[in-house]
């Protein structure tokens, strides 16, 4: 992203365009060098697909913020479902809601992982920018100028968190806690563990709709703790208007885990301590 956002201002460009190696995932830049990525991306692609399509549902992953719900509703009159991490998840959760009747056109995951139904769910990193380009070439033809501005414009009123983190917590198979159980036994131990804790503090407030780890809202921000698809990992998601506040919520996880000891927290631990 830095070396694109470079070469865009260096060559004067209207829009920078990136991709992975495999060009499924994909991101972009604007002309002032602006970050079309992560919940950018899904918030743009949102505003594209919900001029076609009013009041579609939009499916996202589990680490989408709160400003990007209030965004994708109030703001575009769409539907967010936020569903679980995995791509495959996603595109396969947005064909389940079209199959019970329930109208969705996009399915977009923070990494830059995307699909929509007029490309038959194909995870097409370049299908996305090819929509994008199709804004600013329509936009042009219309007698609008200022290049990648009209893509900027489409992003006004998202609010974005002024401090966000992700800390990954560990577990130690070989810790003699796991008592001979698998990580993702102990894993599900700490997630239901926190889920109880959260419930006896009236500061903090669980999402009433969540389908992996435990989200939970507080100090004006938010934290997920969830279970890694395939690793004995615990990441930890935090977003808040600042970085107190983001302390704050980081010491709500502390407490609640230090029963665990093969949950390695040192990353929480140094997180909370520096700041």
């Amino acid at each position: 992203m830095k070396a694109i956002t470079q070469a865009v201002i260096d060559n004067k460009a209207d829009l920078g365009i990136i991709f992975d190696t495999d060009v499924d995932r994909s991101a972009a830049v604007d002309s002032t060098g602006l970050e079309f990525n992560r919940n950018r991306l899904i918030a743009l692609m949102s505003a594209i697909v919900l001029e076609e399509h009013p009041g579609t549902t939009i499916v996202t992953d589990s680490v989408t913020s709160d400003g990007l719900t209030t965004f994708i509703e109030k703001k575009l009159g769409g539907k967010h479902h936020r569903f679980k991490r995995g791509y495959k998840n996603v595109i396969d959760e947005a064909i389940r809601l079209n199959s019970v009747g329930e109208e969705s056109h996009l399915a977009i995951e923070t990494s830059g992982h995307g699909a929509l139904k007029e490309n038959h769910w194909l995870d097409d990193g370049a299908y996305l920018m090819v929509k994008i380009l199709n804004k600013i070439a329509s936009a042009r033809a219309s007698g609008q100028t200022g290049g990648s501005k009209v893509l900027t414009g489409l992003l006004e009123g998202l609010q974005e968190p002024a401090f966000s983190v992700e800390l990954r917590l560990k577990i130690n198979q070989s810790h003699q806690d796991l008592k001979g159980g698998s990580f993702r036994d102990y894993g599900e131990a700490v997630l239901k563990h926190l889920e109880n804790y959260i419930d006896s503090d009236p500061k903090l407030q669980k999402a009433p709709v969540n389908y992996e780890g435990v989200r939970v809202s507080g100090y004006g921000g938010w934290f997920l703790l969830r279970l890694s698809l395939h690793d004995p990992v615990l990441p930890l998601n935090i977003e808040a208007p600042s970085n107190n506040d983001a302390v704050l919520l980081g010491n709500v996880v502390r407490a609640a885990l230090k029963e665990f000891p093969a949950l390695d927290t040192s990353a929480l631990d140094k997180f909370v301590q520096a700041s």
